[in-house]
C-alpha cells in the first residue's frame, strides 16, 4: 500500500484566524450551528465546535482535529447547495492567486459548473480520483491547505 499523499487534517483551535477557519464556520452552519463566517475562531466558534463535538460523540475539547473534521465534512457534488458548498468555494477563493475576489470562484453556495470544474482540476492536480465529488479525501486536501501558495 502506498503512503497517503494527502496532508493530515489540520488542528484548528481558538485564537486562529483565516484559513481554514472560514471553511470550518461554513461547515458548522451546515450542521445547524448559528455562527458568523468571519474567519476568527473566537468564543462563538469555540462554543459551536464544542456543541457539535458533544452531539457527534467525539471528544469535547474545542479543538477541531481528525475526529471532528471527519464528522463535520459533508459530501457535495454538482447540484448541491448550501453552507458546505460555500466551504468548498471558500477553499478555492483561498487559492485564488490573483488577489481579486471577483476573479475567483463565487462563494454563492451553488455547486454549479465552475465549482465542478475547480474541484475536478484540484483532484487531477493531486492525483486522486477525479469524480467532482468533494468527499473526505478532497475535503482533507482542501482544509489542510494543499496546492495553496
Amino acid at each position: 500500500m502506498s503512503p497517503d499523499p494527502i496532508q493530515p487534517w489540520p488542528l484548528v483551535r481558538r485564537g486562529q484566524r483565516e484559513h481554514p477557519v472560514q471553511t470550518l464556520q461554513h461547515l458548522l452552519r451546515q450542521h445547524g450551528r448559528n455562527v458568523a463566517v468571519d474567519g476568527v475562531f473566537g468564543s462563538a466558534t469555540d462554543h459551536a465546535v464544542r456543541q457539535f463535538q458533544q452531539a457527534s460523540g467525539v471528544a469535547v475539547d474545542g479543538v477541531v482535529g481528525p475526529d471532528t473534521w471527519s464528522k463535520l465534512v459533508v459530501a457535495v457534488r454538482k447540484g448541491s447547495h448550501g453552507e458546505a458548498v460555500r466551504g468548498v468555494q471558500t477553499e478555492f477563493q483561498f487559492r485564488n492567486l490573483s488577489g481579486d475576489p471577483s476573479k475567483g470562484l463565487a462563494v454563492d453556495g451553488d455547486f454549479g459548473p465552475k465549482t465542478d470544474q475547480a474541484v475536478r482540476g484540484f483532484q487531477q492536480a493531486l492525483g486522486i480520483a477525479v469524480d467532482g465529488i468533494v468527499g473526505p479525501v478532497t475535503w482533507r486536501a482542501l482544509v489542510s491547505g494543499m496546492l495553496s501558495f
